[in-house]
């Protein structure tokens, strides 16, 4: 019985053998309690040594349609015209946040992996909130917020930026909303 943390490959690998002898262990039982304990272990110490990074959100989009049986035409609802499909496929346009909302709710791909962080979730508070409307043009001529490519496209999330940096939604909405 190993009773002790995974501290090398020789651990490790004496942990797997024990785990496979288990493997058919009753509820109840001794046997049953290591067995849950070496997983434990095993776990921890793969999540050290051997993590799993997240897939790209490009990698994850062609992954689904593959699934799904979907082409690029299919994906216009979700991204925009055909020459924006294929320029995000192709790695020459990035993901707005409207793109990976509408991905996420269409296509079932978690917001982790279209935001490229662990635990990420989409912003919640002004989701109705017409972005379209704010002078995004006017504001980055000034140097508010910055110059991009496709400015208009990524107006939610310049706009969130901008906000964010002026003390935060409950700072700017006493004053703007």
């Amino acid at each position: 019985m190993i009773n002790r943390l995974i501290k090398n490959e020789q651990d490790y690998d004496m942990a797997l053998s024990r785990i496979e002898q288990l493997m058919d262990a009753k509820s109840g039982t001794a046997e049953m309690d290591e067995l849950e304990l070496l997983t434990a272990l095993v776990e921890m110490y793969e999540e050290r040594y051997f993590p799993i990074s997240p897939p790209d959100p490009i990698d994850a989009i062609k992954f689904r349609m593959e699934q799904l049986g979907l082409g690029q035409k299919d994906m216009v609802p979700f991204i925009g015209t055909k020459s924006k499909v294929s320029e995000v496929l192709n790695g020459k346009r990035t993901l707005t946040l409207a793109m990976m909302r509408s991905l996420n709710k269409g296509l079932g791909i978690s917001a982790e992996v279209l935001l490229k962080e662990p635990g990420a979730n989409f912003p919640d508070e002004m989701q109705d909130m017409e972005w379209s409307r704010f002078p995004v043009v006017e504001m980055a001529r000034r140097c508010w917020i910055p110059e991009v490519d496709d400015l208009k496209e990524k107006d939610e999330e310049l706009m969130r930026g901008f906000i964010a940096q002026a003390g935060g939604l409950e700072t700017v909405s006493t004053v703007f909303f």
